[in-house]
């Protein structure tokens, strides 16, 4: 009987064997993968930028995919008729999820198309056209002595280097700086000319309008270092990073949630657009809203479509 068991198995068709340890193989590395997903060992974080690593190429065999349709009803559920009018778009950037809600729609931008300034002016740096540490002397006729920032308070003559005009420009959405760089330092005709090289077609600077479409494409080229190299972006994202107003996509996000974003007010209009890191997301979103009625109660309902949002994408 020994003898008789031993032969057959010195005698099993090799392609049967081959099965089996192929099988074997998938099992192990199914094991593997999951193991992966649970447990990640803590490392230091160098850079706010995406990392390629096996986890994230092989996460999208371990998770369901989304239906548009689903996040759609939580959205205009949650909006009813709370908006006049909004555009919402919503993109993983991990994965071909997307959502666009009247993503055409032309917005008054007012200070989210600093974004463009922005964009423009790290795209010139890049290519040596403009040297980042230049001094600007601030001039009386410069200052724009509405709104936001910190600049029109100074005293004219005050210098500042036009890496400190693009920082005050975003963190502070600062008035002065945005008129400086649009205006002297690069040109709004030469911005516009990038940005529709970019394809970004349905923004015009000189008027203030855009839409999030556009946005979207920006904010998503920024992120992926199509703007400037990677060193520039890490800077660029710092400075999209703690804004003077934080009251609508990050305020119900959990802590630890990273957003590079920026938003816009106006009389009747309230925007915020963004790329939002969690631990194992990411994703830009853009909320544009028009007509809009209160103030407070918009900005409340943006922050809470905003977590609507985190908690699905998630």
């Amino acid at each position: 009987m020994y003898y008789s068991s031993e032969r057959q198995i010195h005698n099993e068709n090799p392609k049967h064997i081959l099965r089996k340890l192929t099988v074997i193989g998938i099992f192990i590395s199914i094991l593997v993968f999951l193991f992966l997903g649970v447990y990640r060992p803590s490392q230091t974080i160098i850079s706010p930028l995406p990392q390629s690593d096996i986890f994230t190429f092989f996460l999208p065999l371990f998770t369901q995919k989304k239906n548009p349709d689903d996040l759609k009803k939580i959205i205009t559920d949650s909006v009813g008729d709370a908006f006049p009018q909004y555009s919402i778009v919503v993109k993983d950037l991990q994965n071909d999820f997307s959502l666009q809600i009247n993503e055409n729609i032309i917005f008054t931008g007012a200070s989210i198309n600093k974004l463009f300034i922005f964009g423009a002016l790290y795209y010139l740096v890049q290519k040596g056209e403009i040297d980042p540490d230049k001094k600007i002397v601030i001039q009386k006729d410069d200052v724009q002595d509405y709104g936001t920032g910190s600049i029109r308070y100074d005293p004219a003559g005050t210098a500042y280097s036009i890496k400190t005009l693009a920082q005050l420009m975003m963190q502070k959405s600062d008035n002065t700086a945005a008129y400086i760089l649009g205006r002297h330092v690069i040109g709004m005709d030469k911005i516009q000319q990038l940005i529709e090289s970019w394809g970004i077609t349905q923004t015009d600077m000189e008027n203030n309008k855009t839409s999030n479409a556009d946005v979207a494409r920006l904010m998503e080229k920024i992120y992926r270092e199509k703007i400037a190299n990677k060193a520039l972006t890490i800077e660029m994202l710092s400075f999209l990073k703690n804004g003077a107003i934080e009251d609508r996509i990050p305020a119900l996000l959990p802590k630890g949630t990273i957003i590079y974003h920026k938003t816009g007010n106006g009389i009747g209009f309230l925007h915020d657009a963004g790329i939002v890191v969690g631990p194992k997301t990411t994703y830009y979103i853009g909320m544009f809203t028009g007509d809009v009625q209160n103030e407070k109660e918009t900005i409340q309902k943006l922050a809470t479509l905003s977590r609507q949002i985190y908690d699905f994408i998630k």
